[in-house]
Protein backbone atom coordinates (compact mmCIF):
# COMPACT_ATOMS: atom_id res chain seq x y z
CA UNK A 1 0.00 0.00 0.00
CA UNK A 2 1.29 3.07 -0.92
CA UNK A 3 0.82 6.09 1.70
CA UNK A 4 0.25 9.66 0.93
CA UNK A 5 1.23 12.51 2.46
CA UNK A 6 -1.62 14.95 3.87
CA UNK A 7 -0.50 17.55 1.11
CA UNK A 8 -0.41 14.91 -1.25
CA UNK A 9 -4.15 13.88 -1.04
CA UNK A 10 -5.58 16.95 -0.84
CA UNK A 11 -4.15 17.65 -4.25
CA UNK A 12 -5.58 14.66 -6.00
CA UNK A 13 -8.98 15.88 -4.03
CA UNK A 14 -8.41 18.94 -5.18
CA UNK A 15 -7.59 18.04 -8.94
CA UNK A 16 -10.46 15.44 -9.50
CA UNK A 17 -12.66 18.57 -8.84
CA UNK A 18 -10.69 20.85 -10.64
CA UNK A 19 -11.16 17.91 -13.70
CA UNK A 20 -14.76 17.54 -13.08
CA UNK A 21 -15.40 21.15 -13.43
CA UNK A 22 -13.66 21.05 -16.30
CA UNK A 23 -16.08 18.55 -18.06
CA UNK A 24 -19.28 20.45 -17.09
CA UNK A 25 -17.82 23.63 -17.76
CA UNK A 26 -17.70 21.99 -21.65
CA UNK A 27 -20.97 20.93 -21.45
CA UNK A 28 -22.06 24.49 -22.57
CA UNK A 29 -21.30 23.37 -26.00
CA UNK A 30 -24.04 20.33 -25.90
CA UNK A 31 -27.19 22.86 -25.18
CA UNK A 32 -27.22 23.32 -28.92
CA UNK A 33 -30.38 22.23 -31.32
CA UNK A 34 -30.41 18.56 -30.88
CA UNK A 35 -31.34 19.57 -27.25
CA UNK A 36 -33.98 21.66 -27.51
CA UNK A 37 -35.18 19.68 -29.76
CA UNK A 38 -34.93 16.86 -27.12
CA UNK A 39 -36.64 18.78 -25.03
CA UNK A 40 -39.52 19.47 -27.50
CA UNK A 41 -39.85 15.88 -28.43
CA UNK A 42 -40.27 14.91 -24.64
CA UNK A 43 -43.12 17.92 -24.00
CA UNK A 44 -45.34 16.56 -26.89
CA UNK A 45 -45.10 12.96 -26.18
CA UNK A 46 -48.03 11.15 -25.01
CA UNK A 47 -45.44 8.47 -23.91
CA UNK A 48 -42.65 8.49 -21.15
CA UNK A 49 -38.92 8.59 -21.64
CA UNK A 50 -37.27 5.60 -20.93
CA UNK A 51 -33.71 5.73 -19.85
CA UNK A 52 -30.83 3.12 -20.23
CA UNK A 53 -27.55 2.03 -19.60
CA UNK A 54 -24.87 -0.04 -18.10
CA UNK A 55 -22.40 -0.05 -15.35
CA UNK A 56 -21.81 3.47 -14.20
CA UNK A 57 -24.43 4.96 -16.60
CA UNK A 58 -27.08 2.74 -15.53
CA UNK A 59 -26.27 4.18 -12.13
CA UNK A 60 -26.63 7.85 -13.41
CA UNK A 61 -29.41 7.30 -15.52
CA UNK A 62 -31.34 5.76 -12.51
CA UNK A 63 -30.75 9.22 -10.64
CA UNK A 64 -32.42 11.05 -14.16
CA UNK A 65 -35.37 9.00 -13.98
CA UNK A 66 -35.78 9.86 -10.14
CA UNK A 67 -35.48 13.45 -11.06
CA UNK A 68 -37.74 13.22 -14.05
CA UNK A 69 -40.19 11.44 -12.18
CA UNK A 70 -40.58 14.40 -9.55
CA UNK A 71 -40.83 17.14 -11.86
CA UNK A 72 -43.60 15.68 -13.38
CA UNK A 73 -42.14 13.96 -16.32
CA UNK A 74 -42.92 10.33 -16.29
CA UNK A 75 -39.82 8.04 -16.49
CA UNK A 76 -38.86 4.70 -16.37
CA UNK A 77 -34.91 2.80 -16.36
CA UNK A 78 -33.99 0.06 -17.80
CA UNK A 79 -31.33 -1.55 -17.65
CA UNK A 80 -29.56 -2.10 -20.91
CA UNK A 81 -28.25 -5.82 -20.34
CA UNK A 82 -31.87 -7.18 -18.39
CA UNK A 83 -33.73 -5.74 -21.38
CA UNK A 84 -32.70 -8.42 -24.52
CA UNK A 85 -33.74 -10.42 -21.56
CA UNK A 86 -37.35 -9.43 -20.92
CA UNK A 87 -37.48 -5.85 -20.08
CA UNK A 88 -37.53 -4.70 -23.17
CA UNK A 89 -41.44 -5.23 -22.69
CA UNK A 90 -41.03 -2.28 -20.59
CA UNK A 91 -40.93 0.60 -23.75
CA UNK A 92 -44.62 1.55 -25.61
CA UNK A 93 -45.01 2.70 -28.45
CA UNK A 94 -45.52 6.49 -27.79
CA UNK A 95 -42.25 6.02 -25.34
CA UNK A 96 -39.12 8.19 -25.98
CA UNK A 97 -35.67 6.47 -25.34
CA UNK A 98 -32.47 7.68 -23.86
CA UNK A 99 -29.55 5.56 -24.01
CA UNK A 100 -26.19 7.08 -21.52
CA UNK A 101 -22.93 5.29 -22.76
CA UNK A 102 -19.28 6.64 -22.86
CA UNK A 103 -17.93 5.00 -25.42
CA UNK A 104 -21.24 4.39 -27.35
CA UNK A 105 -19.72 1.35 -28.54
CA UNK A 106 -20.48 -1.10 -25.57
CA UNK A 107 -21.60 -5.17 -26.85
CA UNK A 108 -25.01 -4.52 -24.60
CA UNK A 109 -26.04 -1.30 -26.35
CA UNK A 110 -24.97 -2.70 -29.58
CA UNK A 111 -27.23 -5.54 -29.34
CA UNK A 112 -30.06 -3.19 -28.22
CA UNK A 113 -30.25 -0.26 -30.26
CA UNK A 114 -31.71 -2.41 -33.51
CA UNK A 115 -34.03 -3.62 -31.19
CA UNK A 116 -34.92 0.17 -30.60
CA UNK A 117 -34.59 0.98 -33.68
CA UNK A 118 -36.79 -1.81 -35.12
CA UNK A 119 -39.52 -0.44 -32.62
CA UNK A 120 -40.02 3.19 -33.73
CA UNK A 121 -39.38 4.84 -30.81
CA UNK A 122 -37.48 8.01 -30.68
CA UNK A 123 -33.93 7.36 -29.85
CA UNK A 124 -31.30 10.14 -27.99
CA UNK A 125 -27.99 9.66 -27.33
CA UNK A 126 -26.25 11.02 -24.30
CA UNK A 127 -23.16 9.54 -25.12
CA UNK A 128 -19.33 10.47 -25.15
CA UNK A 129 -17.61 10.09 -28.29
CA UNK A 130 -20.00 11.80 -30.99
CA UNK A 131 -18.54 9.51 -33.50
CA UNK A 132 -19.38 6.35 -31.99
CA UNK A 133 -21.83 3.49 -33.02
CA UNK A 134 -24.48 4.54 -30.49
CA UNK A 135 -24.29 8.68 -31.44
CA UNK A 136 -24.63 7.31 -35.64
CA UNK A 137 -28.03 5.06 -34.69
CA UNK A 138 -29.34 7.86 -32.74
CA UNK A 139 -32.28 10.22 -33.64
CA UNK A 140 -30.42 13.23 -31.33
CA UNK A 141 -27.83 13.46 -29.53
CA UNK A 142 -26.78 14.84 -26.18
CA UNK A 143 -22.93 15.03 -26.38
CA UNK A 144 -21.12 14.73 -22.81
CA UNK A 145 -17.36 14.38 -24.38
CA UNK A 146 -14.79 14.68 -21.76
CA UNK A 147 -11.36 15.13 -22.32
CA UNK A 148 -10.00 12.95 -19.25
CA UNK A 149 -10.96 11.22 -16.68
CA UNK A 150 -10.69 12.10 -12.96
CA UNK A 151 -8.15 8.45 -12.46
CA UNK A 152 -5.23 8.71 -12.60
CA UNK A 153 -5.66 5.87 -15.42
CA UNK A 154 -8.10 7.54 -17.12
CA UNK A 155 -10.28 4.98 -16.90
CA UNK A 156 -12.81 5.12 -14.05
CA UNK A 157 -15.95 6.51 -15.46
CA UNK A 158 -15.80 10.35 -12.93
CA UNK A 159 -15.46 12.88 -15.02
CA UNK A 160 -18.24 11.42 -17.29
CA UNK A 161 -20.19 10.35 -14.86
CA UNK A 162 -20.81 13.86 -13.92
CA UNK A 163 -20.95 15.21 -17.35
CA UNK A 164 -23.99 12.87 -17.50
CA UNK A 165 -25.80 13.48 -14.50
CA UNK A 166 -25.52 17.27 -15.20
CA UNK A 167 -26.82 17.03 -18.26
CA UNK A 168 -29.34 15.70 -17.37
CA UNK A 169 -30.21 17.38 -14.42
CA UNK A 170 -30.13 20.47 -16.92
CA UNK A 171 -32.66 18.53 -19.13
CA UNK A 172 -34.93 18.17 -16.24
CA UNK A 173 -35.00 21.86 -15.66
CA UNK A 174 -35.76 22.27 -18.79
CA UNK A 175 -39.01 20.21 -19.19
CA UNK A 176 -40.04 21.51 -15.76
CA UNK A 177 -39.95 24.79 -16.99
CA UNK A 178 -41.65 24.42 -20.14
CA UNK A 179 -44.39 22.54 -18.54
CA UNK A 180 -44.39 25.34 -15.90
CA UNK A 181 -44.36 23.13 -12.78
CA UNK A 182 -44.37 25.02 -9.42
CA UNK A 183 -43.69 24.23 -6.02
CA UNK A 184 -47.74 22.90 -5.50
CA UNK A 185 -46.63 20.29 -8.09
CA UNK A 186 -43.43 19.64 -6.58
CA UNK A 187 -45.46 19.19 -3.32
CA UNK A 188 -48.33 16.58 -4.73
CA UNK A 189 -45.27 14.72 -6.40
CA UNK A 190 -43.46 15.06 -2.45
CA UNK A 191 -45.93 14.57 0.31
CA UNK A 192 -44.01 12.85 2.75
CA UNK A 193 -40.71 15.47 2.26
CA UNK A 194 -40.45 18.72 4.09
CA UNK A 195 -41.47 20.86 1.31
CA UNK A 196 -44.88 18.97 0.46
CA UNK A 197 -45.62 19.43 4.13
CA UNK A 198 -45.29 22.93 4.37
CA UNK A 199 -47.56 23.14 1.04
CA UNK A 200 -50.70 20.88 2.45
CA UNK A 201 -49.94 20.18 5.97
CA UNK A 202 -53.19 21.99 8.33
CA UNK A 203 -52.95 22.68 11.65
CA UNK A 204 -56.41 20.11 11.90
CA UNK A 205 -53.73 17.85 11.03
CA UNK A 206 -51.77 17.98 14.08
CA UNK A 207 -53.92 19.51 17.03
CA UNK A 208 -57.12 17.10 17.15
CA UNK A 209 -53.52 14.42 18.33
CA UNK A 210 -53.44 16.74 21.94
CA UNK A 211 -55.31 17.38 25.14
CA UNK A 212 -57.96 20.20 25.47
CA UNK A 213 -56.61 21.78 28.11
CA UNK A 214 -58.95 24.89 29.52
CA UNK A 215 -60.05 26.37 33.05
CA UNK A 216 -62.46 28.68 34.08
CA UNK A 217 -61.66 32.50 34.61
CA UNK A 218 -62.62 31.48 38.46
CA UNK A 219 -60.53 28.54 38.79
CA UNK A 220 -57.91 28.82 41.17
CA UNK A 221 -54.25 28.19 40.93
CA UNK A 222 -54.05 24.72 41.77
CA UNK A 223 -56.84 23.51 39.41
CA UNK A 224 -54.64 26.04 36.92
CA UNK A 225 -51.26 23.96 37.16
CA UNK A 226 -53.32 20.64 37.23
CA UNK A 227 -54.67 21.43 33.61
CA UNK A 228 -51.33 22.41 31.91
CA UNK A 229 -49.13 19.19 33.47
CA UNK A 230 -51.94 16.74 33.33
CA UNK A 231 -52.29 17.91 29.79
CA UNK A 232 -48.73 18.24 29.15
CA UNK A 233 -49.19 21.04 26.31
CA UNK A 234 -47.51 23.84 28.52
CA UNK A 235 -50.51 25.91 28.40
CA UNK A 236 -54.36 26.00 29.10
CA UNK A 237 -56.50 28.24 27.27
CA UNK A 238 -58.97 30.19 29.72
CA UNK A 239 -62.73 29.69 28.37
CA UNK A 240 -65.87 31.88 29.72
CA UNK A 241 -69.40 30.99 28.30
CA UNK A 242 -67.86 28.92 25.41
CA UNK A 243 -64.98 31.91 24.49
CA UNK A 244 -61.80 31.56 23.89
CA UNK A 245 -60.69 35.32 26.43
CA UNK A 246 -57.17 34.15 27.14
CA UNK A 247 -54.72 31.75 28.00
CA UNK A 248 -52.41 30.83 30.93
CA UNK A 249 -48.63 29.54 29.50
CA UNK A 250 -46.52 27.54 31.91
CA UNK A 251 -43.92 30.97 31.64
CA UNK A 252 -46.46 32.89 32.85
CA UNK A 253 -46.58 30.21 36.26
CA UNK A 254 -42.80 30.83 36.33
CA UNK A 255 -43.02 34.47 35.97
CA UNK A 256 -45.64 34.52 38.48
CA UNK A 257 -43.83 32.96 41.10
CA UNK A 258 -40.28 34.98 40.87
CA UNK A 259 -41.96 38.05 41.12
CA UNK A 260 -43.08 36.44 44.58
CA UNK A 261 -46.40 37.06 44.10
CA UNK A 262 -48.86 35.79 46.45
CA UNK A 263 -50.79 32.99 44.99
CA UNK A 264 -53.11 32.02 47.68
CA UNK A 265 -56.41 33.96 46.23
CA UNK A 266 -55.25 34.40 42.47
CA UNK A 267 -57.46 32.88 40.00
CA UNK A 268 -57.16 32.23 36.37
CA UNK A 269 -58.07 35.99 35.24
CA UNK A 270 -55.75 37.13 37.13
CA UNK A 271 -52.67 35.68 35.49
CA UNK A 272 -54.36 34.74 32.09
CA UNK A 273 -53.09 36.53 28.71
CA UNK A 274 -56.18 37.81 27.44
CA UNK A 275 -56.75 38.28 23.75
CA UNK A 276 -54.31 35.55 22.87
CA UNK A 277 -53.21 34.99 19.30
CA UNK A 278 -55.00 31.89 17.51
CA UNK A 279 -55.20 30.10 14.31
CA UNK A 280 -57.52 28.41 12.48
CA UNK A 281 -58.17 24.77 12.43
CA UNK A 282 -58.14 25.23 8.89
CA UNK A 283 -54.60 27.36 8.43
CA UNK A 284 -51.49 26.21 7.07
CA UNK A 285 -49.09 24.84 9.72
CA UNK A 286 -46.41 26.50 7.82
CA UNK A 287 -48.48 29.80 8.51
CA UNK A 288 -49.25 28.69 12.14
CA UNK A 289 -45.46 28.50 12.63
CA UNK A 290 -44.76 32.30 11.54
CA UNK A 291 -47.16 33.12 13.81
CA UNK A 292 -45.66 31.43 16.64
CA UNK A 293 -41.93 33.02 15.49
CA UNK A 294 -43.10 36.78 15.10
CA UNK A 295 -44.59 36.59 18.39
CA UNK A 296 -42.30 34.75 20.36
CA UNK A 297 -44.09 32.17 21.84
CA UNK A 298 -44.64 28.52 21.46
CA UNK A 299 -48.13 27.12 21.66
CA UNK A 300 -51.20 28.89 19.71
CA UNK A 301 -54.93 27.83 20.67
CA UNK A 302 -56.74 26.73 17.77
CA UNK A 303 -60.14 28.14 16.55
CA UNK A 304 -63.00 25.64 14.91
CA UNK A 305 -65.60 27.81 13.65
CA UNK A 306 -64.51 30.45 15.91
CA UNK A 307 -64.80 28.14 18.76
CA UNK A 308 -61.99 27.14 21.21
CA UNK A 309 -60.99 23.75 20.07
CA UNK A 310 -57.40 22.76 20.75
CA UNK A 311 -54.01 23.70 21.00
CA UNK A 312 -51.36 23.55 18.31
CA UNK A 313 -47.33 23.35 20.27
CA UNK A 314 -44.15 24.24 18.38
CA UNK A 315 -42.96 20.47 19.06
CA UNK A 316 -45.74 18.96 17.15
CA UNK A 317 -44.71 20.90 14.23
CA UNK A 318 -40.91 19.84 14.59
CA UNK A 319 -41.82 16.07 14.50
CA UNK A 320 -43.21 16.76 11.18
CA UNK A 321 -39.33 18.39 10.08
CA UNK A 322 -41.74 21.39 8.78
CA UNK A 323 -38.78 24.15 10.26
Amino acid sequence: MLIKSQKEIREIALSTIELEMTAVSGLRESINDDFSECVIKIINSSGRVIITGIGKSANIANKIVSTLNSTGTPAVFMHAADAVHGDLGIIREDDIVICLSKSGETPEIKVLVPLLKSRNNLLIAMVGNINSYLAKQADYILDTTVDKEACPNNMVPTASTTAQLVLGDALSMALLSCRGFTAEDFARFHPGGSLGKRMYLKVSDLYIHNEKPMVMPGDDIKTVIMEISSKRLGAAAVIERDKLIGIITDGDLRRMLEFGTSIEKLTAIDIMTAGPRTVDENELVVNALELMRQNKITQLPVLKNGIFAGIVHMHDIVKEGII
